[in-house]
């Protein structure tokens, strides 16, 4: 009876990593988690699997992909992660849509992590898809990177901050570029240091007592250049959390180094709305999303 009832227990824990629950009834889309870093992630204070980010990987139908990927990075503060409404949910969203998507379950202060571990993992991230982009189907020209609330911060960080790669490295990986092709910062932590900064986000990531200057290198607005790659940006009017001040000055940065991409503010709709499904008017920011990539020629 203790073999038959172990064995059972193996196969719903393989059953729940390959294959996410979804909502309302929807048949799951199929993934798998892969270790970002097989040999263990560099500043690691362990073994366990709190050590070990991951990417958690949803492959569109062969029929309906479009080439495009896209990391997705949900928010939590840096303190946590809200893995359904703002990954899972939204890797099938993208997959309905054909595009492939790859939640980032980076390391943050829950877990014990600080500055610059969340970041490392999402630069690992987008090299990964890049250098695994024929296996992927998907374009390597066309990876973007997407992300909500402190997420959303992650994702300004790796818009504003990026390389092309080691080339000396013998890791494949490695020698990959991490700068994404496009960002999608949905109601997005991005200013430090402000009167309308989310304090727990910024001492989660950097502590109370940083030096100003790394506070100063990781408030994203202030690092926009004409390199930084489109960006499509959507905030509520009522989000008292993370007000929408933070989208609207990353967008002035964008213009101001003609940075191509749109701004949409929301009048509807507390913080951590996810896909808004029953908030009229905001409820369309996922269409209009899909629309920015089609103008801005990501996806057919």
């Amino acid at each position: 009876m203790r073999l038959f009832v172990l064995a059972s227990l193996v196969a719903a824990i393989c059953i729940v990593s390959t294959s996410a629950v979804a909502q309302d009834g929807a048949a799951p889309a199929p993934s798998k988690t892969e270790l970002l870093w097989p040999a263990g992630a560099p500043g690691a204070n362990g073994t366990e699997d709190k050590d070990k980010p991951t990417l958690i990987i949803y492959l569109p139908e062969a029929s309906k992909a479009t080439g495009c990927g896209v990391v997705v990075c949900p928010g939590g503060g840096y303190g946590g992660l809200a893995m359904g409404h703002e990954g899972h949910d939204i890797a099938r969203w993208l997959n309905d849509h054909g595009i492939a998507a790859f939640i980032c379950d980076y390391r943050h202060a829950g877990k014990g992590y600080k500055h610059p571990a969340p970041i490392n993992d999402a630069h690992r991230a987008i090299r990964t898809v890049r250098a695994r982009a024929k296996e992927f189907n998907v374009d390597e020209k066309k990876i973007g990177i997407l992300g909500f609330s402190a997420g959303g911060h992650l994702t300004s960080t790796a818009a504003t901050h990026f390389d092309s790669g080691n080339a000396e490295s013998s890791d494949p990986i490695e020698k990959m570029s991490c700068r994404p092709d496009f960002v999608v910062l949905c109601y997005a932590v991005i200013a430090l240091d402000q009167p309308y900064t989310h304090k727990g986000s910024q001492n989660n990531l950097l502590g109370p007592d940083a030096p100003a200057e790394l506070v100063e290198s990781l408030s994203n607005e202030k690092q926009v250049t004409s390199n930084t790659p489109p960006t499509f940006l959507w905030h509520t009017y009522e989000d008292t959390a993370v007000p929408p001040m933070n989208s609207v000055v990353f967008y002035k940065a964008m213009v101001e180094n003609k940075v191509p991409g749109e701004l949409h503010i929301y009048q509807k709709g507390r913080h951590g709305v996810g896909l808004a499904r029953d908030i009229e008017g905001t409820k369309g920011w996922p269409e209009t999303c899909l629309h920015w990539l089609k103008t801005s020629g990501f996806i057919k």
